[in-house]
């Protein structure tokens, strides 16, 4: 399906990927609040991603390129080393829950876009 898909698709595949590991890194925060010595994790994609992307239109990329660039593109998962209480345990319970729903409104909202493309690409090869 990679031919008839566009990249603009393929983005949007790569946004659910990353929306799902940010997603499992905010559960893993929140189940690990009382671990002592716990680092929160973060996940970083965004501001990686649109500067490639960015890169790519002002370079003049060939569509190819620019599917790579989508391809290749990839997240870090850091460790913050802030500390908020005496175990030296970072996680930030009510903060992580507030991420995790916003998350799971990203990731709704990127679902129902790909159906969306995805049912009007079904309704022009049917007819």
């Amino acid at each position: 399906m990679t031919g008839i898909t566009s990249n603009s698709l393929r983005m949007m595949e790569r946004s659910m990927e990353f929306l799902w590991t940010k997603q499992a890194a905010h559960l893993d925060n929140i189940s690990n609040a009382e671990t002592p010595g716990y680092k929160v994790k973060t996940v970083t994609f965004e501001e990686r991603f649109s500067q490639r992307l960015k890169a790519a239109e002002k370079g003049g990329h060939t569509r190819a390129q620019t599917r790579r660039i989508i391809e290749n593109a990839r997240w870090d998962v850091n460790e913050d080393d802030e500390i908020t209480r005496m175990d030296e345990n970072g996680v930030n319970v009510m903060e992580q829950s507030v991420e995790a729903v916003r998350t799971a409104y990203q990731l709704q909202y990127v679902m129902q876009s790909i159906s969306s493309d995805l049912g009007t690409l079904g309704k022009a090869i049917n007819g």
